[in-house]
């Protein structure tokens, strides 16, 4: 990867007095020791400041405050070197890139990267599936004797530590940090939920993955992306953008954007359930890791795999069929990473993710579930599961997010009304927005639903939601799963559906 600066090469003294430092010469100093940060209130006196990219913020108007600060060196777009130089001028050393983000990286691998012992490092993206595919693999290799490490939605997290995330996927400097204090601890794998944001903003630069796995891709984020092909090839570049010799691509064949990556990659490796005959005349000759669904109730799913002439079966409490999708990405990762057939035989004691179809334990018969799901296929799929058992009604309460994509608001109604007998309608993370505006965009996909209970409080909804049930009914709690807290006007207010709706039960029967 090159860098390009301003400036003459006639020798490190001339270019210090100059103002101007080569990229190679900072990166010996990270070699040294020394700390990079981006945000400008943070750096401390000899420190580096990169000044990112951006839109709406941008760190090049942050310079004079990081200089004021105390900042040594500012790495900076080339293209900015007119506006940077006066600003900068002998206060500290600048340096000119073609991208800051692509430099944080590699400026953070050299940092944190000065451990001999290596780590497997895995990326997973997609749209839904992520963070339960995470656990489940996460699951099988600690099973196998693994020390195993995970970024990703809930936490970050490793044997003896844990944290919440800020992020799906945290900035660059903090995942090279964190890789770095998984080595230290002996990790073997790290695990990494890597979202379509971080690689559109190369939070995951300076990384070499050793497999990349795509679950699916369904309409979500085209606020920030704008259209679905944006959106795809963001996600793309996990396979196309980080070369390694030994990187395995794994991709869901049953996704028509899966098949693309498989055509597209060559030697990547398709997963799914079904026959693969078909995906083979459309994508070619890959090796495939085939699933097919033996029976699926209430109590599980017992599930067929084959690969390479062999064939085993396994037996997981979880449910549904996009549950299926999840248990095979999986399998095939830890294929890839040395396990044998019969090791999948752990699944059998997997017991499943906080805030994936999760069963809200209770002592009153009521059968209660909080999902993540937070988009229209993700929505689709846990009702169509629930909706395949054997209960009397659907009762779905939902709601969509503030300041996010509002063409998704009606569409996310829509599936709704596709399995609801009932549909609560309240708020998610409204944020800036007000509640009952984004309510008033959700309700026109509501038609044909038999009936519509509406609050914008949440608590209120749930406490509406769980007295509107009757003997045999199942309530989905949909949107926020595991998120402790609810985002109102610029306030983290705590607020976990599990507990919300415990709480509300203890009230209801006390």
């Amino acid at each position: 990867m090159m860098f390009l600066f301003s400036g003459s090469h006639s020798g490190k003294e001339k270019d210090e007095e100059r103002g101007v430092m080569e990229f190679e010469t900072l990166l010996k100093e990270a070699k040294k020791g020394l700390v990079v940060r981006t945000d400008s209130r943070k750096i401390q006196e000899g420190e580096c400041f990169v000044a990112m990219p951006g839109t709406a913020v941008r760190g090049l108007d942050y310079i004079p405050n990081a200089l004021d600060n105390g900042a040594r060196y500012i790495v900076a777009p080339k293209e900015a070197r007119d506006l940077v130089a006066p600003v900068v001028e002998k206060k500290a050393l600048a340096v000119y890139v073609d991208n800051p983000a692509i430099a944080l990286g590699e400026l953070a691998r050299t940092h944190f990267h000065r451990m001999d012992r290596n780590v497997k490092l895995v990326g997973i993206t997609g749209t839904n599936g992520k963070t339960t595919t995470t656990y489940i693999i996460e699951h099988l290799l600690a099973s196998a004797g693994l020390k195993v490490g995970v970024l990703g939605t809930v936490n970050y997290r490793w044997p003896g530590f844990q944290i919440e995330a800020s992020l799906t996927t945290p900035d660059c400097w903090m995942i090279h940090e964190l890789i770095f204090n998984m080595k230290k601890d002996d990790v073997d794998v790290v695990l990494m939920e890597v979202s379509s944001h971080a690689l559109e903003q190369y939070r995951v630069a300076g990384l070499d993955f050793n497999a990349g796995v795509f679950t699916n891709l369904t309409q979500d984020h085209l606020d920030y992306h704008g259209d679905m092909e944006t959106y795809f090839k963001a996600k793309a570049k996990l396979f196309t953008d980080y070369p390694l010799d030994s990187k395995v691509n794994i991709t869901n064949y049953n996704d028509p954007h899966g098949r693309r990556l498989l055509s597209e990659c060559p030697g990547a490796i398709g997963y799914g359930i079904g026959d693969i005959a078909a995906v083979q005349n459309e994508v070619g000759d890959h090796p495939m890791i085939q699933g097919r669904i033996v029976s699926m109730d209430g109590q599980g799913i017992e599930l067929e795999t084959a690969y390479k002439g062999k064939s085993w079966t396994i037996h997981s409490p979880l449910i549904g069929s996009f549950n299926a999708m999840n248990l095979m990405a999986a399998q095939a990762v830890a294929l890839q990473l040395g396990l044998n057939c019969k090791q999948m035989r752990a699944l059998k004691d997997f017991p499943g993710v906080p805030g994936r179809l999760e069963r809200v334990i209770n002592d009153h018969g009521l059968d209660v579930f909080v999902d993540f799901a937070h988009t229209p296929d993700a929505l689709e799929n846990v009702q169509r599961t629930l909706k395949s058992l054997d209960f009397k009604r659907l009762i779905t309460l939902f709601g969509c997010g503030g300041d996010r994509d509002r063409t998704k608001r009606p569409i996310m109604g829509q599936a709704v009304a596709r399995y609801a007998d009932v549909a609560v309608l309240t708020s998610d993370n409204p944020r800036s927005e007000d509640p009952v505006a984004i309510l008033d965009d959700i309700r026109p996909g509501l038609a044909g639903v038999p009936k519509i209970i509406e609050h914008p409080d949440r608590r209120t909804a749930i406490a509406m939601a769980l007295e509107e049930m009757e003997p045999g009914d199942v309530l989905l709690i949909a949107g926020r799963g595991h998120e402790p807290n609810q985002k109102i006007n610029g306030e983290m207010i705590p607020f976990l559906d599990t507990h919300v709706t415990a709480e509300l039960l203890e009230e209801m029967y006390s």
